[in-house]
C-alpha cells in the first residue's frame, strides 16, 4: 500500500467529535421544578426562587462552566440546585444524581465547587465580625426584641459527621458515639450569623471549644461594656 493510500485510509476512519454522556432522566428538574410555587421552593430548597436566582448570579463568576466539543456542561442553575438539595436533605450522592439526571461524580464536584465558592465570595460578605458600634447596636436590638440586656448574641454548636481519619481517629470520636468535627456559630437578635468556626475534633468539650472561638473572650465584653472580668 502506498503512503497516499494509507493516509486516505486513516482519514476515512476518523470520526467527527461528538458529545459523549450516558442517557439520564432529568424530567423532575426540567419540567416539574419550573412550575414550583414559592412555598414549594422553600420546602424543597430552603429558599425562595428569587433568593435562588440571586445566589446563582453571585456564584456565576466561579461556578459557571462552558460547553466543549466533547461535553455539554451542567447549567449553572442546575449545579446550584444540586448542591442546595444535597445540603437541605442530606441525601446520598447517588440519590441526588438520580433526581437531577447527573452522575455521582458531577454531584460531588458541584458540592465541592459551591462550598469553595461560598467560602471565597459569600462568607466575607455575609458573615463579618462586628466592630464596637455594631456590637452596641446588636445589644440594643436583642434587649428590645427579647428582653435580654447586655447580650451580643446566641451561640450553639453542632457535630458534623465525618469518616474516621487514619491518624488520631480517637480525637474525633464524640460523646454521641460517632466521629465528627465541631461547628459553632453565633447569631444576633435577628438570627443572622456574625461568626462561624469549625474544624476541631468531635471529642473536644464545649467549654474547651469556646476557648478557640476568638469572639468568646472577656476582652470583647470589656471593649463593648467597659467591664472587667
Amino acid at each position: 500500500m502506498t503512503a497516499l493510500g494509507l493516509l486516505a485510509g486513516v482519514q476515512g476512519s476518523l470520526q467527527t467529535p461528538s458529545v459523549w454522556t450516558f442517557n439520564r432522566a432529568s424530567k423532575w428538574w426540567d419540567v416539574i421544578v419550573p412550575s414550583f410555587t414559592n412555598t414549594q421552593w422553600l420546602e424543597n430548597f430552603r429558599m425562595s426562587e428569587e433568593t435562588f436566582i440571586h445566589l446563582c448570579n453571585k456564584l456565576r463568576p466561579v461556578m459557571e462552566r462552558r460547553d466543549t466539543n466533547f461535553h455539554v456542561c451542567v447549567p449553572l442553575k442546575k449545579r446550584v440546585a444540586i448542591v442546595l438539595w444535597k445540603l437541605a436533605t442530606s441525601a446520598e450522592y447517588r440519590s441526588v444524581g438520580h433526581i437531577f439526571g447527573v452522575s455521582i461524580t458531577t454531584v460531588c464536584r458541584c458540592v465541592w465547587d459551591l462550598c469553595a465558592a461560598a467560602e471565597t465570595l459569600l462568607v466575607p460578605e455575609q458573615i463579618r465580625y462586628p466592630d464596637q458600634e455594631k456590637f452596641k447596636e446588636m445589644t440594643t436590638d436583642i434587649e428590645n426584641r427579647w428582653g435580654l440586656p447586655n447580650c451580643i448574641g446566641a451561640i450553639d454548636g453542632s457535630h458534623i459527621p465525618i469518616i474516621a481519619p487514619e491518624e488520631y481517629h480517637c480525637d474525633y470520636f464524640n460523646r454521641k458515639g460517632w466521629h465528627s468535627i465541631i461547628l459553632q456559630g453565633v447569631v444576633d437578635g435577628k438570627g443572622l450569623f456574625w461568626n462561624v468556626f469549625t474544624g476541631l475534633p468531635g471529642s473536644l468539650h464545649d467549654a474547651r471549644f469556646w476557648d478557640f472561638l476568638h469572639c468568646g473572650s472577656w476582652q470583647v465584653v470589656e471593649i463593648i461594656f467597659q467591664l472587667t472580668p
